[in-house]
């Protein structure tokens, strides 16, 4: 891709992506006993406010059918050229993660979407770890780059994410990239939101910089559903990048 078209073009995620998380929520159908378990950290409530007003993730599963390629924002209409106001990489795939002041290290893995076109989760494992969703663009490339991990489980306890209600403003989020280059995001807030206020296009429409948004399942969890009530979003902006 040249430069002209990379800078001219609008990264876009996927309609299908609207259901992530969703599915995330739905992959951990069990914690551990109420005595046990430890809760993971949340963002301050403040935190959740809006900055645009956006529609709520759908309540339920996605069905529109095969992926859509248009904006969430837009629909099917033809997106107009964005003038990127920060750093822009070209497209590598990111390899890993690393949030020092949470403690994740994770290698990254690749997620698409299931045979019902639901966004695929990393497996539930004792060696969690991350995974990108590949319908997203690539971390350093222009729009919201998307990586995905579990909070926990009744199995393995804390998921590579359990803390990513702990992470503040200015915290680092460095992803090594298959080119071998590291993009270093800075975090501009951490969010926590109701599964059924979830503003949409706030998180997954397109934008003027390269930026990243982690996401994990978060608040309480209601017992009689299996699921957790709310979803934390993390979102960062590329600050600089460097050889690996």
């Amino acid at each position: 891709m040249s430069t002209t078209e990379q800078h001219g073009r609008r990264m876009r995620i996927p309609l299908v992506a609207l259901a992530v998380l969703l599915v995330l929520v739905g992959t951990i159908v069990l914690v551990r006993a109420a005595g046990a378990q430890q809760h993971a950290p949340q963002p301050p409530a403040s935190a959740g406010i809006a900055h645009t007003t956006a529609p709520a993730a759908p309540s339920g599963p996605l069905t529109t059918g095969r992926a859509s390629t248009g904006s969430a924002a837009a629909g099917t209409a033809k997106p107009k050229p964005v003038r990127p106001t920060g750093p822009i990489l070209s497209k590598s795939q990111p390899t890993r993660v690393d949030i020092p002041a949470i403690g994740v290290s994770s290698d990254l893995l690749q997620l698409g979407l299931n045979p019902d076109r639901t966004v695929q989760v990393p497996p539930l494992s004792k060696d969690s770890r991350a995974g990108w969703y590949r319908y997203s663009p690539t971390p350093g490339q222009l729009g919201p780059s998307v990586l995905l991990g579990h909070v926990d489980s009744k199995e393995y306890g804390p998921g590579i994410f359990f803390k990513l209600g702990a992470l503040r403003q200015g915290d680092t989020v460095s992803v090594t990239r298959a080119d071998s280059t590291v993009a270093v995001f800075r975090i501009d807030r951490v969010v926590s939101y109701p599964k059924n206020q979830f503003p949409t296009l706030e998180v997954y429409g397109n934008t003027d910089k390269a930026e990243l948004r982690l996401i994990t399942c978060g608040g309480k969890f209601d017992f009689s559903s299996h699921n957790y009530l709310s979803n934390i979003v993390a979102y960062a902006t590329l600050a600089a990048s460097h050889p690996a």
